[in-house]
């Protein structure tokens, strides 16, 4: 049997939703078709990938497993779609994933000494894609932020550098010239809580079980606007810091609080010559950068 990849990604959409029309809706699909498509697909597996009841939709123990194997499958093929086409062009291109922050100047000076014939794009990454862009091809390799999920890349560390608190000028921390994890056991974090575990383990709102729900923000300047709004603070890299500098917002030193590890990743599968130049050249010049 051949996996249809039309079929798998109705199912993953399914699946995400868990919600047969919301699904039809994001695929501009009507809904009985998309039904008879889940239903195709589960007659070519032989087993059932849903629980259809007056509950809702639910994911059987056969579907929690197809979609753990659907979403790299189908970021693979995608990645092998634009691969593909990149490699059919007359000028050869690297496309570089990077987080906000960090300064590439240096390594694709570099590169382009090694490699001038060489097209290079930049991407604009985030924490929410940073691998992302790596597993479905949209960028060949990436500057990225750590811990990642790194399954299936090849990671190469190239510095770290320390973290900072962003509060409002007005806060009440703010003419201190540094800060203590202790200090901010009673604000409000603007990130998930395991992104500063030292922060995690004493803030007064997990702890009473009072936080509130926190909006999915995936950018600094989004995140900045509510620190200036006094919404609550959030905790950044230094080089991050220094870019996204505002009069209505202090960036103090967190003593206790564990550095930023900044790292080259790109998939491991891969074995591009270009890669290669760009993670040497890297490793000269960012490599050997220790911001202060």
């Amino acid at each position: 049997m051949d996996l249809d990849l039309r079929k798998l990604r109705y199912f993953v959409a399914v699946a995400e939703e868990l919600h047969f029309g919301r699904a039809a809706e994001r695929l501009h699909i009507a809904q009985p078709v998309l039904s008879r498509q889940i239903r195709s697909l589960e007659d070519e597996l032989g087993v059932e990938v849903f629980d259809r009841d007056r509950r809702g939709t639910l994911l059987t123990p056969a579907g929690e497993q197809l979609l753990q194997d659907a979403v790299p499958l189908l970021a693979s093929a995608r990645a092998l779609l634009r691969r593909a086409k990149a490699a059919g062009q007359d000028t050869p291109t690297l496309t570089i994933g990077f987080m906000p922050g960090i300064t590439l100047t240096p390594a694709t000076a570099a590169f382009s000494t090694v490699r001038p014939g060489v097209n290079v794009r930049l991407l604009r990454t985030s924490w929410d894609d940073q691998v992302d862009v790596l597993l479905d091809g949209r960028a060949d390799v990436g500057v990225v932020r750590l811990p990642i999920d790194q399954h299936g890349l090849q990671v190469r560390p190239l510095f770290t550098e320390p973290r900072l608190v962003m509060l409002p000028a007005e806060h009440r921390l703010a003419d201190r010239v540094s800060v203590t994890v202790r200090d901010l056991a009673g604000e409000h974090l603007l990130q998930d809580p395991d992104a500063v575990p030292e922060w995690r383990d004493v803030a007064l709102e997990l702890r009473d079980r009072r936080r509130p729900e926190v909006p999915a923000i995936h950018q600094v300047e989004e995140k900045l606007e509510l620190v200036a709004s006094g919404a609550g603070i959030c905790v950044l890299p230094l080089s991050t810091a220094t870019f996204y500098t505002r009069p209505d917002v202090i960036a103090l030193p967190v003593e206790d609080i564990g550095p930023n590890e900044v790292a080259l990743a790109w998939v491991a599968s891969r074995r591009s010559p270009l890669i290669h130049d760009f993670a040497e050249a890297t490793a000269k010049t960012l490599g050997r950068t220790r911001p202060r």
